[in-house]
């Protein structure tokens, strides 16, 4: 396998024909003390400002959310990437995610504050020119104004493209005269600032536009009643004869659509960010309560059943923060490399982002997943007071559930991760179809079934690794020769494929993590890790084996089948682990600690 690497950094979707060292990939432990400071003072403000006030923030309090948006600017939690000439901190990508996992807690306050600084800011930081950048992104950084970004319509949902707002240059030439309706836009009940997405004229892609709500035209629906986030202003948006001056138009005509992309993009990874920090804040619950809630003479944090899930709570969890910061940190380095070869900041931001589309749509998917099965347990601890409104669990279980649809369906990303990796294999930017007939050719050749006892650390669990990915390029291979131009129309196909390829680049992370972490404190100090570790392997295994057989019980047939068959069960090979233990292990740990501790 290759290094994955083009001027010095990985390349997108590269992990899975590269082999990967522990040493190139960024790990939260090693966060320096100016970000713990960072991170210390946003969750200081989330749990002395914004925890004691949800169910005020809940009941849509008039004024509550706007006025904790302006106190959080005053403390520069809303500008900690934006640029010190805009009046920010101007930090890297990786720090701005660690601010997203610290805001995640925040329940509908997360959702706004998140809107605001990511949806509601970014179109402008990136694709404004200095003029508009000068004039709303100092005030955007502060919280003075509050953004929300207009894309969504009744008819345009997933297929953004599609949307029928209308912008028509007035006949003096000074303005777009803007017709149509929004829905689902977060922060709509107070924000200053709108990015408004519309067709000018029969243009077949949208463009963009600033508008502020003073410039007229502007309606509101009542604010919608949701199942979840019921803090979050969420209304709909009419435009009519909505004024928005030639020199607000955002970008380039007919830009929109790549516009609203790319934010996707950042948006994506920045919701597993803030399920992270969720997540955590579940399992601190969780083991609060059952230190403290006894059953038959005894807290019900000793019983195994009990263990099982805040062990498991904490395995899917470690997992996926490893795979958030190590993608941010190759964010990171692609933007100094493009900066270094000339290009500017703000468009190198933006590539850096798009390089790792494919690494953006898995975090989104695995996180928000990860985090439904967190509350859903923490609900099960609870029991009886977990169905209580009166128990953190309530709000934390119903809030959940829009993370599988914010920011493109978790169907949506799953599509794309697939369609991603073979759009750049077809433009030859990944050598997948090599790396394909590699492990086609290793079918037929002699399995080596050499002892791994004897072996390095980790040598057993890198070779799982590249057994998975040998797994995916396998199935993938097969399907793409066999259905070639109609695999786009088999999604259930493409999902067990996408299933794969997540699962692969999770247990990736997870392993390197652990491995860049044994080398620095021993593996003595990180026997936690290593059982995490060799756990989520464990049933990674298990899963890729059950997508790939689905995969090609779906396409192949005959001796073919047999034989890919037989593959993908000598390609997801482990050797076994006694979980039970493992887990157990875990569980004792983060009990004892009375907080999730990794």
């Amino acid at each position: 396998m290759s290094t994955g690497k083009e001027n010095g950094h990985l390349k997108g979707g590269a992990f899975l024909i590269s082999t990967i060292q522990a040493a190139d990939v960024f790990i939260p432990e090693n966060w320096d003390e100016e970000q713990r400071m960072i991170a210390q003072t946003c969750q200081d403000f989330i749990d002395q400002k914004v925890v004691p006030v949800l169910d005020r923030i809940d009941q849509q309090e008039e004024g509550l959310v706007p006025s904790l948006i302006d106190e959080a600017g005053a403390l520069g939690i809303l500008s900690v990437s934006i640029p010190e000439e805009y009046g920010g901190f101007g930090k890297d990508f990786t720090t701005s995610m660690l601010i997203s996992e610290k805001t995640g807690p925040g329940a509908s306050f997360s959702v706004a504050a998140m809107a605001h600084t990511g949806i509601g800011t970014l179109p402008i930081l990136y694709y404004g020119n200095e003029t508009q950048k000068q004039q709303y992104i100092p005030k955007l950084a502060s919280g003075e104004w509050k953004g929300a970004y207009c894309l969504t319509e009744p008819g345009a949902g997933s297929d953004a493209n599609s949307g029928k707002t209308k912008a028509v240059l007035s006949a003096d030439g000074k303005h777009y005269v803007l017709n149509g309706q929004k829905m689902w836009i977060t922060n709509a009940g107070f924000a200053d600032i709108f990015t408004v997405f519309a067709k000018i004229d029969d243009d077949a892609n949208l463009s963009a536009f600033i508008v502020e709500k003073t410039f007229g035209g502007i309606t509101l629906n009542p604010e919608e009643h949701k199942m979840g986030i019921k803090g979050s202003s969420t209304r709909q948006v009419f435009f009519n004869d909505c004024m928005v001056p030639v020199e607000n138009l955002l970008s380039e005509r007919g830009n929109g659509f790549k516009i609203a992309v790319n934010i996707l993009n950042l948006g994506r990874i920045k919701l597993g960010g803030a399920a992270l920090g969720a997540a955590k804040a579940v399992i601190n619950n969780t083991v609060k309560y059952a230190n403290e809630r006894e059953q038959f003479g005894r807290p019900i944090a000793r019983y195994g059943a009990i263990r099982y899930k805040i062990a498991e709570q904490a395995i899917r969890t470690y997992a996926t923060e490893s795979a958030i910061y190590r993608a941010s940190q190759n964010i990171e380095d692609a933007t100094h490399a493009l900066i270094a070869s000339g290009m500017d900041a703000g468009k190198a931001k933006l590539k850096g982002t798009e390089q790792f589309a494919i690494e953006a749509a898995i975090i989104k998917v695995h996180a928000s997943e990860v985090l439904d099965y967190v509350v859903d347990e923490g609900v099960q601890v609870y029991g009886g007071m977990g169905y209580s409104a009166e128990a953190p669990m309530d709000r934390a279980y119903r809030d959940s559930r829009i993370n599988r649809i914010f920011e493109g369906t978790n169907e949506i990303n799953r599509l794309l991760t697939v369609d991603m990796m073979l759009k750049r294999a077809m433009k030859g930017e990944l050598d997948l179809m090599s790396a394909a007939q590699a492990v086609a050719g290793e079918l037929v050749s002699i399995p080596d079934f050499g002892s791994m006892e004897e072996e390095a650390l980790f040598a057993p669990e890198k070779k799982y690794v590249a057994g998975f990915k040998k797994a995916v390029l396998m199935v993938a291979g097969a399907a793409v020769q066999k259905l070639m131009m109609s695999l786009s129309k088999e999604q259930e196909i493409l999902m067990y494929l996408a299933d794969m390829l997540i699962e692969t680049y999770v247990a990736e992370s997870l392993q390197l993590r652990v491995e860049k972490l044994a080398a620095q404190r021993g593996a003595d100090a990180v026997s936690d890790q290593i059982d995490i570790m060799r756990v989520y392997l464990q049933d990674a295994s298990d899963k890729i084996f059950k997508a790939g057989k689905e995969a090609l019980n779906a396409f192949a047939e005959g001796d073919e089948k047999r034989m890919m068959l037989m593959g993908l069960k000598r390609f997801t090979k482990t050797q076994d682990v006694n979980t039970t233990a493992a887990r157990r292990r875990i569980a004792e740990s983060i009990i004892g600690q009375q907080k999730y501790c990794y």
